[in-house]
């Protein structure tokens, strides 16, 4: 099929755009290659993913400008699309709220006027795990409510399943939302964990961990949600029959219309996973332990039972294995001089 991937110099986009492909599909890519952290490392995703498969099509648009991405789709006739662009990180919208509604409401927007007009089989677009919130019953489950966001970040995401299913019931526009969690692996973003941690670690400064290292997160590898994806596309929802106007499931709808969570399912505590960090660098951190910031959700964990259930498949890739892979990439990516430290327990420093 031809697939329209937005954001596909992006994390999730880059290894999506090369899974795609190697699948047979035609892969048409947009990105806004915006400063929000190194555009350099957005170039070198895609130059890897052509020497992977070979070039394709992508076109430097941001999703925010509804002429550009009315005259791709109008030339494309994408069959599916997958909006995987959005502003992300949930500290970054609390100094720069404007940037969050520009990308994930008009540019969400003009996604789903664009295939109002030019009909597909099946949009995909990705929500994230923050939209629980201040929820506190773990594992989160599809069908719990998430009317309690904790940062304008993840009250984007929860407003981006709103609008889709409104132009979903409206229009009859097949659409599934995505909960992503934690996702890492080769060619992260610099502003996430992993890089951060790594970085710190190999450069011998101080790793802050927040809420003194007690928050819990539910760790999903790349590759299980690119799986995830791939296994969805020709999932496309259907009308619920059995739902209930006066009992409604969150999770679907009257309407074409679904949720599902993408989770490793095995919650770790942050202690926990800088030592596996530190083991596969074979180095040790010195961390500093800070107090809860704002917008921080304190523990994640995800019911992946509704994905299984649909595509036969959950995530699978331990969080050992994944940071073993995501440390080779991270020490051929950004080489260090002097990365040779000492193996040992950990230095914890509180300020």
């Amino acid at each position: 099929m031809k697939i329209l991937v937005t954001g596909a110099a992006g994390f999730i986009g880059a290894h999506c755009a090369l899974r795609l492909q190697r699948d047979g599909h035609e892969v048409i890519g947009l990105d806004n290659f915006n400063d929000y952290y190194d555009p350099q490392l957005k170039h070198d995703r895609v130059r890897w993913v052509c020497g992977q498969v070979g070039p394709f099509q992508l076109s430097p648009i941001d999703l925010a400008d509804a002429q550009a991405i009315e005259t791709l789709f109008a030339r494309e006739r994408p069959e599916v699309v997958i909006n995987l662009a959005a502003q992300a990180g949930v500290r970054y919208s609390l100094d720069n709220p404007r940037a969050y509604l520009d990308s994930n409401l008009n540019g969400f927007l003009n996604v789903l006027e664009s295939c109002r007009r030019h009909p597909v089989r099946h949009l995909i677009y990705a929500s994230s795990s923050s939209v629980y919130g201040a929820n506190q019953r773990t594992p989160y489950s599809v069908s719990d409510g998430v009317d309690h966001p904790l940062s304008l970040y993840a009250a984007t995401k929860k407003a981006n399943e709103l609008m889709a299913h409104s132009y979903s019931h409206l229009f009859g526009i097949p659409c599934s939302g995505l909960r992503f969690f934690t996702v890492y692996g080769p060619w992260g973003r610099p502003d996430m964990s992993p890089i951060q941690f790594a970085r710190a670690i190999t450069e011998g400064t101080p790793v802050k961990l927040f809420n003194h290292g007690a928050h819990r997160r539910d760790f999903t590898y790349i590759d299980d949600i690119i799986e995830s994806i791939a296994r969805l596309i020709d999932q496309a929802p259907q009308a619920n029959p059995e739902w209930n106007r006066e009992q409604p499931d969150p999770a679907s709808s009257m309407a074409p219309w679904r949720i599902f969570n993408i989770g490793g399912q095995q919650p770790v505590e942050l202690k926990t996973y800088l030592s596996l960090l530190e083991k596969h660098l074979g180095q040790t951190a010195l961390v500093e332990l800070l107090a809860l910031q704002p917008g921080d959700v304190l523990d994640t964990c995800a019911d992946a039972g509704d994905l299984a259930r649909a595509t036969g498949f959950q995530p699978r890739i331990g969080l050992d294995e994944g940071l073993g892979r995501f440390v080779a990439w991270f020490r051929d990516y950004y080489p260090l001089p002097n990365a040779q430290g000492a193996r040992g327990a950990s230095v914890w420093r509180t300020p």
